[in-house]
């Protein structure tokens, strides 16, 4: 039988006119979103409601895909997010038209600087009503190009399987990233028989994407690090990414070079292990000979690559082979996985019979005199019994409060710039902070998908107050999806990150303006909402505040007044502010 333009059969058309109530027959678009998802290995869909888009529930409850429904859609999105970094596995949101699509942009954004694979899901009016004016009609594919990988609409329901597949294999080529698709409602809903749809096969729609390098270039890097005297690696997000934890720690290991971690790649080594470094930075970055980049960009975290000693041999390790040489001239730059990579280096270089990694031994004294001397400079401020509290003094008893199985997030401006100094996660994938793009309000959908996708795991979380604000009516939901955490916000009533700025452009007399927030008790705004609060002015306090956040068993907020008028160094150094 021929189809109609919205899909269904010609004796389907004339039962309905006869009053007869048809059997439904082949497949909906909604439920083939839902098994080319479960192809992908998605258990999970973060979603707002709304009429363009119902149908994928119903498919996603046939398919045993999880729905957690929530408040806004840029928290849904950067759950998505959240969850693909957590996960390994492509995150996904759904979402209404119109505005349901534009609030989720942000997210979508995020994902794209952040490198986090994930799919958005976008409803759109009917195809036979293109251009007419249907409820919601936006132009969301061109909205949606320049911050994803691949953006698309589904033009015939017998292609919604297809296209969704399409999205996940755009979104790992190269480095990682997200993609959108809009999906008609008339092709959403409309249902065509299955053997017309194209339902991606589960591992057999695209391929693997642990490229190992070119091997020559491996060889390089091999001689590089075997013979350099002052070798230093800072290992990025990718490294987490690529979960390539074991073959980064062994080479470090082996071959005795001092590692820095930045972004999702905190972790990798553990607090106290002999090669993290953390503090001595700069200075290794001013006096090594060899320094290799692993998996991050030569962006403004990295002064754009004018932080490097112009001495030095530089290396880039990326996904991304136009990530590699941007901004910064490379001496040498291999594309590819980074786990592949460092563990074919560390191979290639396991057969010399000297691999210096003895002669390398004072060169990590140096550093750890360097690290040492900057730790002694601090402690008095992380013991600070001053009030307000000094935001040091807080996020020193956030690190000690951390576990081993304890994930932290950090989501603000000036508070969580201190927390980057002080917070250690303890494992690989423990840490968890915007990116690149700088987005607040990522706090709460990032606890939302750690606690769901690792609910035998510890969520702490650290807001700046005005981030908390951005996304924090989703509390809520973690208290409906019984999602406990340990949250805390250093409250100063201030975006202090832009008052610093202020003050330093314009004078103190103009430092309050558009920046200044109301004193508000978030304890209570926890409580309101079904969750544990508490308030603490005494930094004596925080440590068993926390600990009886951790035994409520519930979604919480420590709401600690912390000294507005203490800068992060990292704040007073951002040159936007020079």
């Amino acid at each position: 039988m021929a189809l109609t333009t919205t899909g269904t059969t010609a004796g389907e058309s004339a039962a309905a006119t006869n009053g007869a109530e048809p059997a439904p027959a082949g497949i909906s678009g909604g439920h083939l979103v839902a098994k080319a998802l479960k192809a992908e290995g998605v258990d999970t869909i973060f979603t707002l409601c709304g009429g363009h888009i119902i149908d994928i529930y119903d498919g996603c409850v046939d398919e045993g895909i999880e729905v957690i429904d929530v408040r806004h859609e840029q928290v849904a999105a950067h759950a998505a997010d959240g969850y693909a970094r957590i996960t390994g596995k492509p995150g996904c949101a759904v979402v209404t038209a119109g505005p349901g699509t534009t609030d989720a942009v942000t997210g979508v954004a995020n994902a794209l600087r952040a490198e986090s694979p994930m799919l958005l899901i976008g409803g759109q009016g009917a195809l036979t009503q293109h251009k007419m004016g249907s409820l919601q009609d936006l132009p969301h594919v061109d909205m949606m190009t320049p911050i994803t990988k691949f953006a698309a609409t589904v033009p015939h329901t017998a292609r919604v399987a297809d296209l969704v597949s399409m999205a996940f294999r755009e979104a790992y080529a190269g480095a990682p990233g997200p993609s959108f698709l809009e999906i008609p409602r008339d092709v959403l809903d409309a249902r065509v028989p299955l053997e017309h749809a194209r339902i991606p096969e589960a591992g057999r729609y695209r391929a693997s994407t642990k490229n190992a390098g070119d091997p020559a270039d491996v060889e390089k890097l091999a001689d590089l690090l075997v013979h350099a005297r002052k070798p230093a690696i800072l290992l990025g997000s990718q490294v987490w990414t690529t979960r390539a934890t074991g073959p980064a720690t062994e080479l470090v290991r082996t071959l005795n070079i001092p590692a820095y971690m930045n972004g999702a790649g905190r972790g990798t080594l553990p607090p106290g292990d002999p090669h993290h470094f953390q503090l001595s930075r700069r200075y290794a970055f001013d006096n090594a000979d060899v320094i290799v980049i692993v998996g991050t960009p030569f962006d403004f975290r990295m002064g754009y690559g004018k932080r490097l000693s112009k001495d030095a041999t530089v290396v880039q390790i990326d996904l991304d082979y136009r990530t590699v040489g941007k901004n910064c001239d490379v001496d040498l730059g291999i594309v590819g996985d980074a786990g592949q990579v460092l563990a074919a280096v560390a191979e290639a270089a396991s057969g010399r019979t000297d691999n210096g990694a003895v002669g390398r031994k004072t060169w990590l004294e140096e550093l750890q005199a360097v690290e040492e001397k900057a730790k002694q400079k601090r402690l008095p401020l992380q013991h600070s019994d001053a009030r307000p509290i000094h935001p040091y003094r807080l996020v020193h008893e956030i690190n000690e409060f951390l576990t081993e199985d304890s994930i932290y997030i950090g989501d603000g401006g000036d508070i969580v710039t201190f927390s980057g100094q002080v917070v250690q996660p303890k494992s690989p994938g423990h840490w968890m902070d915007p990116g690149p793009l700088g987005t607040l309000g990522v706090g709460i959908p990032f606890v939302m998908a750690a606690k769901h996708a690792r609910p035998d795991k510890e969520v702490v979380a650290l807001f700046g107050d005005g981030a908390f604000s951005l996304t924090g009516w989703d509390f809520e939901t973690l208290v409906r999806f019984d999602l406990p955490f340990v949250g805390i916000v250093g409250n100063n009533s201030s975006m202090n990150q832009i008052r610093y700025g202020q003050a330093a452009k314009y004078g103190p007399r103009r430092e309050r303006v558009g920046n200044t927030l109301g004193d508000v008790r978030y304890d209570e705004f926890a409580r309101m909402l079904g969750g544990y609060g508490e308030e603490v002015r005494d930094p004596a306090d925080i440590g068993p505040a926390l600990l009886r956040a951790r035994e409520s068993g519930k979604p919480s907020l420590i709401n600690v007044w912390v000294d507005p008028d203490v800068y992060a160094p990292g704040t007073m150094n951002q040159t936007m502010y020079k």
